[in-house]
């Protein structure tokens, strides 16, 4: 077995598209993506898995029905299975996330902003 590290920032530099995450790492039965966001995604949620951000570079929040979350680098939220958000960013925003294998950006949403499932960068 060979040991290497991850470098996230070279990973990033590998892709430009936004709302498309990217496989860098497999964590049992959870996948660490990374992904860049830009301007607004759709409403929608993941019916059988939590949903975790970190932010890693810029600003973004997370819309809810009743509310929202603002957060910046350095800083993370799990969105909780079932529930409905949006997530959005004013400017490009690099993003962490921790997700069950197999989950759809756009949960049950569908639509164009579908990334395609089980890309690795």
């Amino acid at each position: 077995m060979s040991y290497s590290a991850i470098n996230v920032e070279d990973r990033f530099d590998r892709f430009s598209e936004r709302w498309s995450p990217k496989i860098i790492a497999r964590l049992n039965d959870t996948h660490i993506k990374l992904v860049r966001l830009l301007g607004d995604f759709v409403w929608h949620s993941h019916a059988d898995t939590d949903e975790g951000f970190i932010v890693l570079e810029g600003a973004m929040s997370i819309a809810f029905r009743d509310g929202r979350v603002d957060l910046r680098a350095g800083e993370m939220f799990v969105v909780p299975t079932g529930v409905e958000h949006k997530p959005s960013a004013e400017a490009e925003c690099k993003v962490m996330l921790i997700e069950r294998a197999g989950t759809l950006n756009t949960g049950d949403a569908g639509g164009d902003l579908t990334a395609e499932d089980g890309v690795w960068v």
